[in-house]
Parts: C-alpha cells; structure tokens; sequence
C-alpha cells in the first residue's frame, strides 16, 4: 500500500509518500506545495495544482489528513480550514480513502509522546525511514501523518481479521 501524508498550511502545505509492505515502511518522496503571495484565492488554486501533480506522480492507494487545531487568531484559523480543505479534496478526487488523524494521535503514533515538538518528530521520521532527506518541517510532519496512516491501518485490519474469525 502507498499512503500519502498531508500536513495542511496555507503558506506551506507538508506533504509525504510512503510505501507499506506488512509492517515494513519505505520512504517514496516528500515536499512542500508552496502558495507563494497573492489573494487567497490565487493561493489556494497553487496548492490545488502542486498536491494533484502529487498525487498523479505517485499514484497513492490511501491518504491521510491532519486535522487543524482551533487557535486563537479565528481569521488564521479559517485560511487555514480552506487549505485543508484543498488536503482533503485532492485525494477524494482521486478516489482515495482518506484518514484524518488529530496531531496528538500523529506525534503519540510516531514518536510516543502526544505533545511531541517538531524535532522529535522529524528524529523519529528518520529513525523509522532510514537514509531519507526531508525537505523541511512541513514534509516530516507529512511524512509522520503518512506513518501514523499505515500503522492504524494495519490495526485495522487485524481487528477486522479477528472479527471474521470469530464469525466463523
């Protein structure tokens, strides 16, 4: 399975594929979808573009969302909520299954501890992915969203394997 991590920012939008094979991860890529300056519309559309050329290059099987956290600045928070929306769209356009993981979940499934900083979880990327390059910040939080992903979803399966044996 491919699962494509997003971290969702309106200036810099974190993404990062990675393949899952039973419980073996391997780095594919990562980057950032820059929105560069302009109205907020102009912005978004660059983002739009940038993630679909993503999502074409890499042909992901699944994708994952972090959720945004209300803060105090509402107006940041709502330019925000539409960049991910563009997160969330661009996948479901393509017809993937998208998880959506709140950063705790991401930072406690990655690292251990749920209020993990930047650099801990960049570490524990690393450590997870070994020999690969991050192109920033907002590409290790993509890349542990997409961690986060395969691992709940191989509990998912398990469970659901369970369940059927049970029936049987």
């Amino acid at each position: 399975m491919r699962v494509l991590g997003i971290d969702p920012g309106l200036r810099n939008l974190g993404w990062g594929v990675v393949d899952v094979d039973g419980s073996r991860l391997s780095h594919v890529a990562n980057g950032i979808c820059r929105s560069g300056e302009g109205e907020l519309p102009e912005r978004l559309r660059r983002l739009y573009e940038e993630l679909h050329a993503v999502v074409i290059k890499f042909a992901p099987d699944a994708a994952a969302v972090e959720q945004t956290f209300v803060n105090k600045d509402g107006a940041a928070t709502l330019k925000l909520g539409q960049a991910r929306g563009i997160a969330l769209l661009v996948p479901a356009q393509a017809g993937l299954c998208v998880g959506e993981y709140a950063p705790n979940t991401v930072k406690k499934t990655v690292v251990g501890v749920g209020h993990a900083d930047k650099a801990q979880v960049a570490h524990m990327v690393k450590m997870q992915l070994p020999g690969v390059v991050i192109e920033g910040p907002d590409a290790a939080d993509a890349l542990a969203v997409a961690i986060c992903h395969a691992h709940h979803a191989r509990s998912a399966e398990a469970v659901s394997a369970a369940e059927k044996m049970v029936r049987a």
